[in-house]
């Protein structure tokens, strides 16, 4: 301790000598220092400014990082970089955010910066968060926790931005803590960060924390506990500002467990009250959606049977429209069991494979355990015991995986505190260390400026040289915006042949139909209806196949290709009450043929036959697919009042099968006179 003061006085020595040298040095890099966060500042400013598109807005805050590094002040230089990774953070670009957040931790280390270490570590955290690496966010979560903790104990957070730091800190290590399965341990880093927030008087803050503490009182089993939080909670979100929605899911919370101690009455009123702000819940379509299923499917439970099943497909349709995958699992499940209490194992079986596609889809493991589980109830023996079979592996392999996310707990605590008592012997070396490195430096400053002087010219031409970079990624950016939009513009065609041909053709013939029925409405007419029903269910299919681009995919898949194009022959005929003759020549074949021409034949027999329908009033259609020289040869025939093709406008029908003509090189006539029928031929080269 004695040698420690001894060079700490040699060195207060040498400084003061140096000092009288430098002072004039000194004085031009703080006005230098100046100048750059001035010039910083304006860059970060333009960064936030939402007319400027975001690529813009990349140059700006990139040039604000590069014009960080030459601050001298490494604690200004530590503040800045910090500001700096925020807008990162705001603008979506989360590898950067890391990237900044890491290089301040590194520089906040080297300067013995706790609160810049804090707040790095935590930052960090949140980009592991997002990407959902558990150990390393919960890693980075603790140190900083750990290092906030100790600055509270020496009265070193001395301000209510610091102050809310260490609560965030502390509330996210909680949710890290919590996927772990510590519950304990995310129970006492709760209870902290509420001890903050509520000297802070932060409400938001204060909802999700008890909010949280209501989730794993009821994982636990303890739903008298968990309905305590989350009425708390729930205190709390009215009273914050706009805090209606946080209104609606606490409400929702409080009535799961009451439908999990299955108290059945008290959950539907909840879930009820949580709907009735339906202005806030009009544009919260997820939340929406669960709160419907949750109070259909208490309804369910208590033993209602009355309009569930409408119920529950009203849910269905928001998460489809919103491509809530994992909600329509849920529902598909609800709807399984709905049937399978009515005794329809078939209907039950066909919405619970729905489910287990899904999960499959998504890898979702716990979703597709409890669609095996279902399965195995709605199956027949020898099935239902694959399904428990499969579900016996994957629940094992689950509570494998389980304990060895345990374990991996374990040891990154035992790392961590490992990690803290190496520190505090290498900050102790570090002592020494920096003493002596304090006393070389003053020997080289002098070279260091004559160097600086040398490198200031080379930065401004490093400067211009990046400014011109970026105005050419710029005009590259621009080329390649145009390129893209005619790229939009090429598959809004596409889409347009696609509705017009297949969806709406479809809708037509449906829509005649069921208004032949509606005019004799009786019971003998069930089973048309009921036909005509799962035709709109196809229909839904398809449109929901087109519009997540599966065009080619619009067939049966599990239908010989020849067998459904006879099913759609003989069903829009019986309909519309017309005879029909359909040939298929047996050297064709058809599963060698590329799918995209099959679903164009099918879409141009399709849209010919709705023409037909429309327009000629026929008696009969014949149809005939002939092979011919390599050739695939599609002729329709029709007994009906024709047209003179010289003063008929082609309507979007025509040009659609003209156009999917010509996406397979192949030629189409359309051959017509009045009251002498009509005939389309199609020859596409095989």
């Amino acid at each position: 301790m004695a040698n420690i003061s001894i060079k700490y006085s040699l060195v207060l020595l040498f400084s003061i000598i140096v000092f009288s040298c430098s002072n004039e040095k000194n004085i031009k890099e703080s006005n230098k220092d100046s100048d750059l966060i001035k010039m910083i500042n304006e860059y970060r400013e333009n960064a936030k400014n939402n007319s400027l598109s975001k690529e813009k807005k990349l140059i700006e805050v990139g040039n604000a990082l590069y014009w960080s590094s030459k601050i001298t002040d490494n604690w200004e230089k530590r503040k800045v970089q910090s500001e700096i990774g925020l807008i990162y953070y705001y603008m979506k670009e989360y590898d950067l955010f890391k990237k900044v957040n890491m290089e301040t931790l590194s520089l906040s280390i080297d300067i013995g910066d706790s609160l810049g270490i804090a707040r790095s570590y935590s930052n960090i955290g949140s980009y592991y968060n997002r990407e959902n690496i558990r150990d390393s966010a919960y890693f980075s979560f603790s140190r900083a926790e750990e290092v906030y903790s100790k600055l509270d104990k020496y009265n070193k957070l001395d301000n209510d931005d610091v102050k809310f730091s260490y609560g965030a800190a502390l509330y996210n290590l909680a949710l890290s803590q919590k996927k772990f399965n510590d519950y304990v341990g995310s129970e006492a880093s709760l209870i902290n960060a509420i001890k903050v927030f509520e000297n802070l008087n932060i409400n938001k803050y204060l909802y999700l924390c008890y909010n949280n503490l209501g989730i794993i009182s009821k994982d636990l089993g303890k739903y008298n506990q968990a309905i305590e939080n989350y009425q708390i909670a729930l205190e709390y979100a009215k009273k914050m500002k706009n805090g209606e929605f946080r209104e609606i899911q606490a409400l929702n919370n409080i009535g799961v467990v009451f439908k999990n101690q299955k108290k059945y009455d008290i959950a539907i009123n909840y879930y009820k009250k949580a709907l009735e702000n339906k202005k806030i819940l009009k544009s919260k379509a997820f939340t929406r959606a669960v709160i419907l299923d949750n109070l259909t499917y208490v309804r369910f439970l208590a033993g209602e049977r009355d309009n569930i099943l409408e119920s529950f497909l009203e849910p269905m349709k928001i998460r489809d429209s919103i491509n809530d995958q994992l909600g329509l699992i849920t529902n598909n499940i609800h709807i399984a069991e709905y049937y399978n209490s009515k005794g329809n194992d078939s209907i039950a079986k066909m919405y619970g494979l729905r489910a287990k596609k899904i999960a499959d889809s998504i890898d979702t493991k716990v979703e597709l355990l409890n669609s095996l589980l279902l399965l195995t109830k709605v199956s027949d023996e020898k099935e239902g015991l694959k399904y428990a079979n499969q579900y016996i592996r994957l629940n094992d392999s689950l509570q494998n995986n389980e304990r060895i996310s345990r374990d991996k707990f374990a040891r990154i605590q035992f790392e961590t505190d490992e990690i803290v008592e190496q520190n505090q012997q290498i900050s102790r070396e570090n002592e020494i260390l920096i003493i002596a490195i304090l006393g070389l430096t003053a020997l080289f400053l002098l070279g260091y400026i004559i160097f600086r002087q040398q490198q200031s010219n080379k930065e401004l031409l490093f400067a211009q040289t990046q400014q011109e970079s970026n105005e050419e990624i710029y005009r590259l950016f621009i080329n390649q915006q145009i390129k893209l939009e005619e790229g939009r513009q090429l598959e809004q065609q596409r889409m347009s042949e696609e509705l017009h041909d297949g969806v709406l053709g479809r809708l037509f013939g449906v829509r005649l139909s069921l208004d032949g029925i509606n005019q004799r409405a009786n019971d003998e007419f069930t089973d048309s209806r009921n036909k005509y029903i799962e035709e709109l269910k196809a229909i839904e299919k398809e449109i929901r196949l087109i519009s997540h681009d599966l065009g080619a995919e619009t067939l049966p898949s599990d239908v010989a290709y020849i067998d459904a194009v006879e099913n759609l022959i003989k069903d829009l005929c019986e309909v519309h009450k017309l005879e029909f003759e359909f040939n298929n020549d047996e050297d064709i074949d058809w599963e060698e043929i590329d799918d995209q021409k099959k679903v164009n034949f099918f879409r141009i027999l399709q849209e010919s036959m709705q023409n037909i329908f429309k327009h000629a009033h026929a008696d009969s259609i014949k149809i005939n697919f002939d092979y011919v020289e390599d050739k695939i040869n599609l002729t329709i025939l029709d007994d009906g009042i024709g047209f003179r093709e010289n003063k008929v406008k082609k309507g979007i029908g025509l040009k659609n099968i003209t156009s999917r003509v010509s996406q397979m090189s192949g030629v189409v006539k359309f051959l017509s006179e009045v009251n002498s029928g009509t005939t389309v031929s199609v020859s596409v080269p095989v």
